[in-house]
Parts: structure tokens; sequence; C-alpha cells
């Protein structure tokens, strides 16, 4: 009796093991490019394949302590996103008779990342944790897994592998979203360039209805289907745009992209000046003066769908900005929001063509208007700072540099020409903003360049055993936040005489970072140096005991003869 109990047992635990051990069937990585540039983004796919019958639990709440399934990835030089997991399916568990999300079959998660900067291979270790189940058992599952990933200067990232799932999870759900777009179409009435003319439409419609209200409630409803048409033709644009492309556009891809975030960072920048009034879009006279030529259902429809039209004076931020966000969008979730927002301008018509007493009502056009459309810039401009927090620290300050040139070009264009003006005027003026705006985007946001200067970074220690060498060196003391010092780098620095004259002298190039009054450097420039300010060029030069000291961006020549003077890299014989 004894020996049959322990064989039961071993028998029991030998089948447990082979079970929990065989849960996962497959676990590999895809990498998304096989190299990946410097500060690039990409990612990884993490392949699961279960055993037929067993599940990971997706959710907190209704999984035992909590146990779902988590993937956690680490790197020395490479920075993860949170991880994206597929959509979970529901699993009916016979044991607590109730309807589970679990991840089962084959499914894959994705790991979005940032690369660093270093060049060469990295190491990332992956970790699967989680509790799988059958119908009959659960095991606790701990999978670890190593990948090497390459970051180079070459890599060619024009055709990933995968590319991430279409729809991320978006911290708003539908109940928000959509009320969300009707009360903007309700707002929209209160802009500056449709609330003066809301009550002599509205009016206009009672008038001609003046023998059934019926007929009054019907043209209002009418004149609703016009508003809502022409919302109907941004949807259909939406559609177009992205049928055109060929993609459903991707929220996280898109933030992914520093390109695509710094267009929107100016895009929303340019919207708030325009809420501002700084510049103007206007409607055509022989477009604006139709609104109120319509009569009966059909008429009603046209001055529906004018009103509309007449409102995207005021409103064009507010549409540009749902029609980009439209684009971010599935084409269901997006037409259907850009829809209420048409539905939710016309309820204000709908209202009070019914009950046209309420016209007595309603407040006057004032100065709250102005403050309304105002306030909205400023709404505008909170999101362009938040979605700043997604371009690379490294080019965040010329971002910021180009979008405040980029107001400048817009307030040239809206407030150095004025309605009376000449043709020919408007034409130059606006042509001279134009070009400021096309030459500082070229200037500020184009790519960055790899440093054709091997920099080191500031150590005196360093600085002090090239000295003792009789190793010529160059400190050029820099901060973040001096915009001279990006002009040195672009007009000096990037010239290549100048990088392979540094090589060919063997002088050992020390950039000293001043951005903080702590830094070591910042110390050095003060206290050793005695120059107040950045930027500074010092050279310390063998047989010199005084340092010579370039000020300024205009160096550029004097630099080239100094480094000119100095003996070439003497070649060790015995290392050919």
């Amino acid at each position: 009796m004894r020996k049959l109990l322990i064989f039961a047992i071993v028998s029991v635990v030998l089948f447990t093991v082979t079970c929990a051990s065989a849960e996962i069937t497959e676990l590999k990585v895809q990498q998304q490019y096989d190299s990946v540039l410097p500060d690039s983004n990409s990612a990884l796919a993490i392949h699961f394949k279960m055993q037929e019958g067993w599940h990971f639990y997706a959710d907190k709440k209704t999984a035992p302590n909590g146990m779902v399934l988590t993937v956690v990835s680490s790197g020395e030089a490479v920075e993860f996103s949170a991880p994206i997991y597929p959509p979970a399916v529901l699993y009916f568990d016979k044991n607590t008779k109730k309807k589970q999300k679990v991840f089962s079959n084959s499914f894959i998660v994705y790991l979005p990342f940032k690369a660093g900067s270093i060049l060469g291979e990295t190491e990332i270790k992956i970790q699967s944790k989680g509790l799988a189940c059958s119908d009959r058992l659960c095991s606790p599952s701990n999978y670890e897994l190593t990948e090497r990933m390459k970051i180079s200067s070459e890599a060619a990232m024009a055709q990933p592998a995968f590319s991430l799932p279409d729809k991320i999870a978006s911290p708003f759900s539908a109940g928000i979203i959509l009320p969300l777009a009707i009360l903007a179409g309700i707002l929209l009435n209160v802009m500056p360039c449709v609330w003066p003319i809301l009550p002599i439409i509205v009016m206009r419609i009672v008038t001609q209805a003046k023998e059934s209200r019926a007929r009054a409630i019907a043209l209002g409803l009418a004149f609703a289907v016009g508003i809502v048409l022409f919302f109907g033709a941004l949807a259909l644009a939406n559609i177009v745009l992205k049928l055109s492309f060929g993609i459903v556009f991707q929220w996280g891809d898109q933030l992914r992209n520093p390109a695509v975030v710094i267009a929107t960072v100016a895009l929303l920048v340019a919207l708030a000046m325009f809420m501002f009034g700084v510049f103007s879009f206007g409607i055509p006279a022989s477009v604006s003066s139709k609104p109120g030529q319509g009569k009966g259902f059909a008429g009603s429809v046209g001055m529906g769908f004018m009103a509309a039209v007449l409102s995207t004076p005021c409103s064009f931020a507010i549409l540009t900005f749902v029609l980009a966000w439209a684009q971010t969008q599935t084409l269901t979730t997006g037409t259907i929001t850009i829809l209420l927002i048409g539905i939710g301008m016309s309820l204000p018509y709908i209202i009070l063509t019914s009950m046209p007493k309420l016209l007595a009502k309603i407040p006057k056009p004032g100065k709250w208007m102005e403050l309304f459309k105002h306030g909205t810039g400023f709404l505008l401009l909170a999101i362009a700072v938040k979605m700043a927090e997604a371009i690379p620290a490294g080019k965040l300050i010329n971002v910021l540099y180009y979008v405040v040139i980029l107001g400048i070009c817009l307030w040239i264009w809206g407030q150095w020409v004025s309605y009376n003006d000449r043709k020919t005027k408007k034409f130059f003026v606006r042509l001279i903003a134009v070009i400021i705006a096309i030459a500082a985007g070229l200037w500020f946001l184009q790519a960055p360049k790899a440093d054709l200067v091997d920099w080191q970074k500031y150590d005196a220690a360093k600085i002090a055993q090239a000295q003792q060498e009789n190793r010529p060196i160059l400190i050029k003391f820099t901060a973040d936040w001096c915009f001279s010092c990006k002009v040195l780098d672009k007009t000096v620095y990037s010239r290549k005489i100048i990088a392979d004259l540094i090589r060919q002298k063997n002088v050992l190039s020390i950039k000293a970072d001043t951005t903080q009054w702590d830094y070591p450097a910042a110390k050095a420039l003060k206290d050793m140096y005695n120059e107040p300010a950045v930027p500074v060029t010092v050279l310390l030069l063998p047989g010199r005991t005084e340092p010579i000291k370039l000020r300024g961006t205009l160096i550029g020549n004097k630099l080239k003869d100094h480094l000119e003077n100095l003996p070439d890299k003497k070649i060790d014989d015995s290392t050919e």
C-alpha cells in the first residue's frame, strides 16, 4: 500500500512537471530591423505558441492572485516603452464558472524601444512571467531570453520585418470620446464667426414656416442635415487620405517617429497662433454671401452646409486638429467622431427652430467670445508642449527655436499686410514669410549628422595625462542652451578639413559641457581659464605655457592655421 501511494505521488508530480514544461511549445524573438540607427525607434516581437488547451491570464482583476502575463525587457543601450499586448480572448473557466480574458494559441507581444547613441552590439534581456493554466491544472511560467542587437550608423531601416498593431489602446474610452465630440460641435457655435449669424439663420427658417410649427421643425432638421453633410465631407476626406496612403496611421507609431511629432507640434503652435488672431483664414465673398438665399427644404440643407463653411474661419484650428487626430484612429472611430461633431453643432439649430422664443435668451456677441477663442489657443499650446515630450532631447531645443520663428513668420503673414493693401505687397510680404519659415526649417530641423570629430567627455585627469605626453589638446566649451555653440558646430567643427586636421595631428578633442553651473567643465572655464561665457575653444599646445583662446563662432580660419602648424601624428613602426 505504501509503495502504491509513493508511485501515485511520483506519477502526479511527473505529470505536473511534464505538463507545466509544455505549456509553451515555442517562444522566440524577432527584431523589426537587422540593425538600427543611433537614436532611432524600433521594436521587438515576442512570438508565443501555447500548447493546445493552455492559456495565460490577461486581466488582473480576475486572474488568480493577479498573476497575468507580463513581459519585461532591459538593455544597456536601449530604452524600452511599455509592452503592447495582443487583444485578449474570452475563455470559459470551468473551475470558476466565469468567462476570463486570456492569451492562448499563438500570439505576439511587441516591445517598442528607442536605441541609444552608442554604436556597436548590445545585449537585451527579456523575461516572461505568468500563470499558465489548462482545464486541469496551473503552473507558474518563467522564461528568460537573451537577444543581441546592433546599433550602426549605416543601418538600413527602410523595410521593417513587421509593423506594430494598427490599434493601440486609447487612454479615452468611447464613452468619453463620443460625448466630447458632441460637446465640441456645440462649442463651435460659440465661435465669433458663427454666433452673430445664428439668430439670423434661425429666424429665417422660422419666418419661412410661419404657417406651421411642424414645418419650422422640419426646416430646422433640414438645416441640421446640411451641417452634418459638411462634416460628412470632412469624414470622407479623412477616409480618402487614409486609403490614398494605403495604411491606417498608427498613433503609437507616430509618437515613435520624431519627424511626425515635430510636424504635429509645429502644426499645433500654428493653430494656436490662428486662435490668437495672429493670422486669419477667410472665405471668398462669392461663397459667404449665399447662406441666406435658400428657400424650402433644399434651401435649408444648403443654408446648413454654408453655415458650417462660414464657421471655418474661426473653427479652422479645431477642425484641422480633429482631422489630424482622426488620421490616427480606425476608419470607424474617426468617421463617427467627425459626424458627431457635426451633430453637436446642429443641435442648437434644432432646438431653436422648435422653440424660437429661446432666441431672446441667447447672450449677445461680445468680448467673451474672443476670450473663449484665445483660451482654446492656450489649450492647443498645452497639447503641443505635451507632444514635445516625445521629441528626443538632442532635437528638442532646435524644435523650440523653430516654432518661435514659425510664429514670427505667421505674424508677418497676418499682421504686416491689411485687407486694403495691394495684391503685389501681400504677395511679396507673404513670400518673405514663407522663405524664412522654409530656411529656418532646413537649418533647425535637418537630421543631425554624425560628429566628424571624436569628442571625448571633459576629464581633468585625461587632459593632464595628454599634457605629460606632449599631445596637443583642443577643448570646446559649450552648453545645451547656447545657440552660438550650435552655430559653431555647424560652421567650424562640421568642416571636413578641420576634422581631418584634428585626426592627422593627433589632437585630443574634448567637449566640455557647461550647461549646469556645477559641472566640472563649468568650474574649469571660470577658475582655470577665466572665461565668462561660451562658446570658447581652448588650445593647449606642446611648448606653449599659455593656452590659446578662440572666442565666438568666427574662429574657423584661426583654428585651421594653428592646427596646420602642428606636427603630424607619429606612426609607431612596430604597429605596422
